[in-house]
């Protein structure tokens, strides 16, 4: 199974936004790490927004 370049474009992304990473950096993580990454933001984001 191929790993799609818009779904890697959009975890590079959303990465860099919430930490100000460069995307070389977030781009040298593997798919696992991205995607624990990216996980975890959706729930801190969560979290907040449910606090407000």
């Amino acid at each position: 199974m191929t790993y799609g370049a818009d779904r890697l474009h959009e975890e590079v992304s959303y990465v860099a936004y919430h930490f100000h990473w460069p995307r070389i950096e977030i781009l040298d993580l593997t798919h696992a790490e991205r995607a624990r990454y990216v996980a975890e933001i959706a729930r801190i984001n969560t979290r907040m927004n449910e606090g407000q």
